[in-house]
Order: C-alpha cells, then structure tokens, then sequence
C-alpha cells in the first residue's frame, strides 16, 4: 500500500482569502425542529446548540442591516414520493407541513424567506439563488447542518454559482466532530473562506 501523503501545500491549495464582497447574504441550511431539538436524533449532536444560539444572534444583526436571510427545510410528500434514495433513516419522518420541518422559532422572524429543498443543497431546485440575486448579493454566508453533507454541498454550489462563499465555523455542525473538522479544512482550501463567528459577525454589523 502506497505511504500517506500531503501535497497541498506544493499545489498551492488554501492560498488566499476571498473575502467580502458589496452585498451579503446569509443562508440557513436545515435549521428545523428535526435537527435542532435536543430530542430528536440529529438534535443531540454537542456542538448543535452552540450553532443556534451563534446563529441566532448573526441573524439578528443581518436583520438590523436589511440583510436578507433564506432558510431551508429539507421536507417530503407523506408518501415519500418525491424523496431521493437518502440513506438517513430519520429522515423518513421529514414530512411537508409537520412539526419536523418547521424552522427553529429562534432561528424565525417575520421577512425571512423559506425554501424546501429535497438534496443536499440550498440552491438545488429552489428559488434560493433567485431571491439573493433580488438582493445583489455577491457574498454568501453558510450557515447550518450537516457540515459534512448540506453544508459541504451548499458551499460547493454557492461557489459554482459565482457568490463569495464565508463558513462561520461556530455556525455550523455536524454528527461527528471529526468529520466536521474534515470537512471544514477541506471546503476552507478549495472554494471557501472558513472564518471565527466574531469575525463574520463583525463583518456583518458593519454591512451597508
């Protein structure tokens, strides 16, 4: 078997920043009762509550700043008619209209706008591009579950579509802490900038 190693760094992998644009815009990835709630399965993950409380705040301060902010549900037909093969057996109670699917009531105001999504990302037959680009938005925020499935994806298609891509690293998670790390390292070198949530909240108090 061949020995590990790490060329990264000779592909100039992780060089840079890309930083904040004009226009930002923020993107909560699967922030609903489902996954939020210390009861339910996803809920339980430790570094979750953390995420909604960073989040909650961030939020407060894009609203402060007519920032616009798009939640997601991930949500399926009673017969699970419309759901891909996901290989998540919670996920078969993600019911269009119940309970599970609702967006966390800390995460919620009034003027947020909601799109449900089917896969992993945000932006995969939804409306949630054509909403921020009403906006201007030029720069995406991610934020949400999981890091190491939605959030991954969101970032990547964020990136495919043109937005400057920021992580909150506080402000998203995962089931597992090593995947989490994983993935936030990889995305961070390749299409992302992974930042502290001081540092995005900063940046979005200052946003004009």
């Amino acid at each position: 078997m061949d020995k590990e190693f790490d060329l990264y760094a000779v592909g100039g992998y992780g060089t840079g920043k890309i930083g904040f644009g004009r226009k930002i815009g923020i993107v909560s990835v699967d922030m609903m009762n489902r996954v939020t709630n210390v009861s339910a399965p996803m809920g339980k993950s430790p570094m979750g509550q953390e995420a909604v409380e960073k989040c909650a705040i961030l939020f407060e301060a894009a609203r402060t700043n007519d920032i616009p902010i798009v939640h997601c549900n991930t949500a399926f037909q009673p017969d699970l008619s419309d759901m891909p093969p996901w290989k998540i057996a919670c996920m078969k109670t993600w019911i269009i209209g119940s309970w599970d699917v609702q967006i966390d009531a800390r995460l919620w105001r009034d003027g947020d706008v909601l799109v449900c999504k089917k896969t992993p990302s945000i932006f995969f037959g939804t409306h949630c591009a054509s909403v921020l680009n009403m906006h201007g938005v030029d720069t995406v925020i991610v934020t949400g579950a999981n890091t190491s499935g939605c959030i991954r994806a969101t970032s990547i298609e964020s990136f495919s579509l043109g937005y400057r891509t920021i992580v909150p690293e506080q402000c998203v998670f995962d089931q597992g802490s090593v995947a989490h790390r994983q993935n936030l390292e990889d995305i961070g070198k390749r299409y992302v900038d992974v930042e502290s949530f001081e540092f995005v909240l900063d940046q979005v108090r200052k946003a004009r």
